[in-house]
């Protein structure tokens, strides 16, 4: 192995050149090795590899493979290049080929490992170096065994005094919770104090009187726990003695010597370090703790510190025993900071475990939660395990690859992400009290504008939401410049953060136009019917309020179709696909549904130009009934048998309303030639008027009698015509009421009806003539053939 002096890379590469075509040799083996163990060796080794590799001809680039498949089709929906979706994709790419060479450069950190292979492989491959180990490891097992079971033995016998012990400070304790009688008495002065003042005063001394008890119980508790610690040490002590003495008695190596000193001492430290911390918690005995901590969170705290003070126990033994059986110190090293990164991850987990009892104890007191700062703080601290387990990684990660100022990093970092949190706080609670001064209406514009604040009121959760996240949007930022990187330098100067950042502008300016446009057409609805229903133009009103649900609907698909396309269009997605493809599903839709478009279109017009409304006696379809309900694409009648017909809008051809305006109940009458028209006329008018007369038919009537003229006179009388006008819907009711006093009326008169006269047709069979009877006869009565 001799003969590396500078020029130990050239050997090297001496000692590998014959390798590649002749094999290599055992000694060529063992140089390699060692220039591989010793840093500077391997250091000029890689160096001449490079050189070599530099005058090398590169090989030729392959061939690019010719595609296995033909091009796919473009996609329907795409990603247009240079926008924010294709940065995305693309830093996405970027971020991930990051990762994995950080990752990689994660798992160097443990690469040395394979030394520790490489060095168990030949130590357990030459014999007298592995009879040594097994020697060395087996005594010492058997020694620590040894030391093990007296300890145990000894800390069975000791459990008496242990006991006694937490007897004596248990007695201690109920002595000292006896109150003192001097103490107990109330003070003179407080007697002669107002009520208020001698109130305050007494919570003070209360409050001291307690104080003053917590501490003498503390001070109380003290010795106590010495006595508890130094008997616990007494086992521990022997377990020391023990393993010492038989390290120089029972080994025969120096090398097993070592190993068990270098365990013996490993242990202790950390019995010692368990009983220390454990001498603040003691879960088996509540009367010696001196921490305030309950029951269940110091067996858990116990048991792990089980696992905490036994990783740097074991740092300690490697790095000992790496020195002690030649060991490269590059796998000593591998394996030191992997067991220091086992302690770090077992810290993180008991950080986890213990967040809500260390959270609890770091409470303000219940007056200061009552302020707002305070209060704050109290919700924070609930985080605290966060940073924590930041840090907790951040001193491995910078212990373990030695950058240079990492501590002093953590240090500002520290100091600078504390003050962002507290001025993110104070200045969302600004904003928030903002926000709300903008959505709170002030009575006079309330009055103004009727239910202004409800619909203000509405967008508040929403309009929350949005400043939360802008608020959290830009904490973040901040916070992640704080910690070293350049987020802002990212956001405002960097490709993809102008495009992040236009994006959301242009989203946020897109919805709020939207809510404003929808908003101002609303309000100028609602005062279009308000400014209808003041003016007495109920039926405008009430035909806009028909129509209002048909325009909100439209209005609102528009503004969600326009706002989807804009957001989709900012992210980067192609919209013309999109619309191409709605276009096509529409003309489809309106060619293959004519008759429900049809519907609709004619639904609509109708109720724009007021055909019909909810109420109305209307003859649509040939159906004739009420109107009760009308929507954009059917109309439903209520006919006078009760049947309920639905009428779609297509099938409706004209419509009849009767409720529109005015009615007329004509008057048709036949009489005889003989009677006299100016006698019937009378009769008419005059029982019209005493039908206009009655409180009921007062409002139905809207005009007198109205005679028209003769229509027809001929053998079967004359025919008399007339006309009255009634409001919209009650020519029935008149009509009926109107005919039955008319016809009292004639009969009292005695007004002619005319006879119908019946042509008797006579056989002219057999020679018979052909006779024709035109007297007029009776009709036949009921029964009669």
């Amino acid at each position: 192995m001799g003969g590396y002096g500078p020029h130990g890379a050239r050997a090297a590469d001496d000692a590998a050149a014959p390798a590649l075509t002749h094999g290599m040799t055992a000694d060529q083996a063992r140089q390699v090795l060692a220039v591989i163990n010793d840093p500077a060796r391997r250091a000029e080794f890689e160096n001449t590899l490079a050189a070599i590799a530099s005058q090398l001809p590169s090989a030729p680039a392959p061939a690019p493979a010719a595609p296995a498949h033909a091009a796919a089709p473009a996609q329907a929906l795409t990603v247009q290049p240079d926008s924010l979706g294709s940065d995305l994709v693309q830093d996405t790419e970027a971020l991930r080929a990051s990762l994995i060479v950080q990752a990689q450069h994660f798992v160097a950190l443990f690469g040395d490992l394979a030394f520790v292979v490489h060095w168990t492989h030949t130590i357990f491959a030459d014999p007298q170096s592995r009879g040594i180990l097994l020697d060395a490891v087996g005594r010492a097992t058997l020694i620590l065994l040894l030391a093990l079971a007296a300890e145990h033995g000894v800390s069975l016998l000791l459990r008496k005094p242990l006991r006694g012990v937490t007897a004596r400070a248990l007695a201690t304790e109920k002595r000292l919770n006896l109150p003192d009688a001097a103490t107990a008495a109330p003070a003179p002065a407080a007697t002669a104090a107002p009520d208020a003042e001698g109130t305050g005063q007494q919570a003070a001394t209360e409050q001291d009187m307690q104080a003053q008890h917590a501490t003498l119980r503390l001070l109380a508790r003290v010795p106590y726990s010495l006595m508890h610690l130094l008997i616990k040490l007494v086992p521990v002590g022997l377990f020391f003695g023990l393993g010492t003495g038989f390290a120089y008695m029972l080994t025969t190596t120096h090398q097993a010597m070592l190993v068990t000193l270098t365990l013996t001492n490993a242990y202790v430290v950390a019995r010692v370090v368990y009983l220390l911390m454990e001498t603040l918690f003691v879960p088996h005995s509540p009367a010696i703790r001196l921490c305030g901590a309950s029951d269940q969170t110091a067996f858990m705290v116990t048991r792990w510190l089980n696992f905490l003070v036994a990783a740097p126990s074991v740092v300690v033994c490697l790095s000992t025993l790496g020195g002690v059986f030649d060991m490269p110190g590059r796998g000593t090293e591998a394996i030191i900071r992997s067991v220091v990164l086992i302690e770090h991850v077992l810290v993180a987990i008991f950080t986890w475990r213990v967040r809500r009892h260390v959270a609890s104890a770091l409470q303000p007191s219940a007056h200061l939660l009552q302020q707002p700062f305070w209060a704050f703080v109290g919700r924070l601290v609930y985080l605290w395990w966060v940073p924590a387990m930041f840090f907790n990684f951040a001193l491995w990660l910078i212990w373990a690859t030695h950058i240079q100022g990492g501590y002093a990093w953590i240090i500002r970092t520290v100091i600078l992400t504390t003050a962002v949190v507290i001025l993110s706080r104070l200045f969302s609670v600004l904003a928030y009290n903002v926000q709300n001064r903008l959505f709170q209406i002030s009575p006079a514009m309330e009055a103004r504008y009727p239910g202004l604040q409800a619909r203000v009121s509405y967008y508040y959760p929403a309009a929350r939401k949005i400043l939360s996240f802008l608020l959290s949007f830009a904490t973040a930022i901040v916070f992640l410049q704080a910690l070293g990187l350049p987020a802002i330098n990212f956001l405002f100067h960097g490709k993809l953060g102008q495009k992040v950042m236009g994006t959301i502008s242009s989203v946020i300016v897109a919805y709020t136009v939207a809510v404003f446009i929808w908003e101002a057409a609303n309000a100028v609805l609602q005062s279009q019917i308000a400014r209808f229903e003041n003016s007495s133009q109920e039926g405008r009103a009430s035909r806009l309020r028909t129509v209002l649900p048909i325009i909100k609907t439209v209005l609102l698909a528009l503004i969600i179709i326009i706002v989807a396309v804009t957001t989709l269009s900012q992210i980067g997605i192609n919209v013309a696909p999109l619309l191409t493809g709605a276009g096509i599903m529409g003309a489809a839709i309106a060619f293959g549904a004519q008759s429900l478009v049809k519907d609709f279109i004619t639904g609509f017009f109708m109720l724009v130009e007021n055909a019909i409304q909810v109420g109305d006696w209307v003859t649509a379809g040939g159906v004739s009934g009420t109107v009760e309900h009308l929507s954009i694409r059917t109309l439903r009648l209520r006919s006078v048998n009760g049947d309920l017909h639905i009428i779609p809008f297509s099938g409706v051809s004209s419509i009849a309303n009767t409720s529109r305006d005015y009615n007329l109940v004509v008057v048709d009458v036949m009489i005889d030639l003989s009677q006299d028209t100016e006698q019937l006329t009378r009769i008419l008018q005059e029982e019209l008027a005493a039908l206009r007369k009655i409180p009921r038919f007062t409002h139905l009537i809207l005009s007198d009698f109205t005679f028209l003229g003769i229509e027809q006179a001929d053998g079967n009388g004359a025919r008399f015509l007339g006309s009255i006008r009634t409001a919209p819907g009650s020519k029935w009711t008149v009509y009926r009421q109107y005919y039955s006093r008319v016809a009292v009326r004639m009969n009292a008169e005695g007004i002619k009806f005319p006879v119908p006269s019946y042509l008797n047709f006579v056989d002219n069979w057999a020679g018979n003539e052909l006779k024709i009877d035109a007297a007029p006869k009776a009709p036949p009565q009921q029964g009669q053939g």
